[in-house]
């Protein structure tokens, strides 16, 4: 698809989650800089505590966007597709999927990407954390190197730009706020567990 035509197909898929006000808001909004600084110091602050987990994009993308939504009057959707290069997957496979079978549970069992949608911005807060994996795809880690380098936290870009910079966000599902919630407890039950983790390690050392 064109830009053009994947954003009406994410306005559509938004519609068909959350109804056609919800999509409308999604098109209007414009994001500045005050909003802009808020989704970083959101995202700092969520990647110092959530651990690093193989296939968690929907969980650190669901908690990232309830951090969003306390603090932002901005439109926030939570985005389930594929991420491909050149035409190619490197984040998920194309194949049709039961949204809502697929996230009734707090821990999906499923092999593709989810992001943050700002309005018509991408938000990832789980692409540099894949990209930077050992077992990360190869060719995303190398794009990903040689476009923005190391230690990078949240990718936010206007939709049209990631296509731009070589990064194909494919929509299939928007998730309804009560399959965000119950991803968001799963993501507090690993943060728990990190920390319990290093509770113990600290108690034992001493």
């Amino acid at each position: 698809m064109t830009t053009a035509k994947d954003l009406v197909h994410l306005g559509k898929l938004i519609a068909a989650t959350h109804g056609w006000a919800a999509a409308k808001a999604f098109k209007s909004y414009r994001m500045g800089d005050a909003d802009r600084a808020v989704l970083a110091t959101c995202a700092v602050d969520l990647l110092r505590v959530f651990p690093t987990r193989p296939d968690s994009s929907a969980l650190m993308s669901a908690a990232f966007a309830v951090q969003l939504d306390r603090v932002l009057s901005a439109p926030v959707q939570v985005v389930a597709g594929t991420l491909s290069m050149e035409g190619e997957p490197v984040l998920g496979d194309h194949r049709p999927f039961d949204g809502p079978a697929t996230f009734a549970q707090s821990h999906p069992a499923w092999q593709g990407h989810v992001w943050v949608m700002v309005g018509p911005y991408v938000a990832d807060i789980a692409l540099f954390r894949a990209a930077y994996s050992p077992a990360g795809p190869p060719r995303l880690a190398r794009h990903i190197d040689l476009l923005f380098g190391p230690n990078q936290a949240l990718y936010v870009d206007a939709w049209q730009r990631s296509r731009q910079r070589g990064l194909h966000y494919e929509p299939q599902y928007v998730l309804a706020e009560a399959e965000v919630t119950g991803l968001m407890g799963g993501a507090y039950a690993l943060i728990e567990e990190a920390r319990a983790e290093r509770t113990g390690d600290g108690s034992s050392s001493g």
